[in-house]
């Protein structure tokens, strides 16, 4: 077979704020792949059919000296994230040819090949649902909203918790585990289409962050038991300065300061000690051997029945990547952001 086009989006340079699509991140249609003839090492050889475009891939847009939890990516080498594809060719006797496959190492690309086999599952595809979900609310977004508010919210009926970036992937989700838990809930979100979104999931209390004011709305609806910050910064400190006794602040991510640097000056800390709050952070594969199985039977039925809603802002075409990273950091996406590469 001749070599077939494999367009990658390669990392070009670190950026200093946002991630500017042509500059940090460059489409390149360029290469080609032999699929019958490249080594595989091993491995396996994948058609990457969709990709998760995620907040946390900011983080590893940086100097490679930077010790973080997540490895740094390398300049002139594709970008790589959460993905699900289909495999093409298989040296490995767990895998074989027209298997589904998710990993959180899937290359920007048309095809990659994939070695480090331990971080690559089978898909089961869920009658009724597009393999798209499995990037999205049956993947890292859901499994985070799912794993943590089980570990760590101890959720009591009547107890009323904010949702700091509620209209996105996570926040949907934990907002309605909260419904559902029988809570009070008061979410933030950045425009009034997703204010909107935030009511239709059962907020009790929705608003728009950047024309309302956080700390006056805590202060009115709160105090609250239970915060999930998507956020950070400002909107983390009024949540301290407006938290319960014994409230619990669960730490997924701080989006706030991804593309800035300054900080903020935080007013409330000492109240963390005055008002006995625990506070976890978290990377959800530390917390999947204890939900995995129980998320794997619930939320597949949960998402086909429409017990529990979800959103996708689908871009179409590996082209388009730059463009999608873009969206998520600066908020413009509309519900899980996804790359679709190819349909089979």
């Amino acid at each position: 077979m001749a070599p077939v086009r494999n367009a990658k989006v390669i990392f070009n340079e670190i950026p200093t704020g946002y991630p500017e699509p042509g500059k940090t991140t460059v489409y390149d249609a360029s290469s080609t792949i032999d699929l019958e003839t490249v080594p595989l090492n091993g491995g396996v050889l994948v058609k990457v059919l969709y990709l998760s475009a995620d907040p946390y891939m900011r983080g590893k847009m940086r100097d490679a000296s930077i010790v973080s939890y997540s490895p740094a990516y390398a300049i002139g080498k594709p970008v790589y994230g959460f993905g699900v594809g289909k495999i093409v060719r298989s040296e490995s006797e767990q895998f074989k040819a027209g298997d589904i496959v998710h990993t959180p190492l899937l290359e920007y690309a048309e095809y990659s090949i994939q070695t480090h086999l331990q971080y690559l599952d089978k898909v089961n595809p869920e009658p009724g649902l597009s393999l798209s979900v499995y990037v999205g609310a049956l993947g890292m977004p859901g499994k985070t909203a799912y794993f943590a508010w089980k570990e760590f919210s101890k959720a009591k009926k009547g107890e009323t918790v904010f949702v700091s970036g509620a209209a996105g992937p996570v926040g949907t989700f934990v907002l309605q585990l909260a419904k559902s838990s029988g809570l009070k809930v008061i979410g933030s979100a950045g425009t009034e289409e997703k204010v909107s979104l935030v009511k239709d999931l059962g907020a009790d209390v929705a608003f728009n962050y950047k024309t309302t004011d956080t700390e006056e709305v805590l202060k009115s609806e709160g105090p609250i038991d239970i915060y999930w910050d998507n956020v950070g910064g400002s909107t983390l400190d009024a949540a301290l300065g407006n938290a319960a006794f014994h409230s619990r602040f669960i730490e997924c991510g701080m989006i706030s300061g991804y593309n800035n640097k300054e900080g903020v000056h935080m007013k409330n800390l000492m109240n963390i000690v005055a008002r006995r709050i625990s506070m976890n952070g978290f990377i959800q594969s530390d917390l999947s051997s204890t939900w995995s199985t129980e998320f794997n039977r619930l939320v597949p039925k949960k998402l086909v029945s429409g017990e529990i809603k979800f959103t996708e802002d689908i871009s179409k075409g590996l082209e388009k990547a730059g463009d999608a990273l873009l969206e998520v950091q600066t908020g413009k996406n509309n519900g899980k952001k996804v790359v679709l590469v190819a349909e089979d």
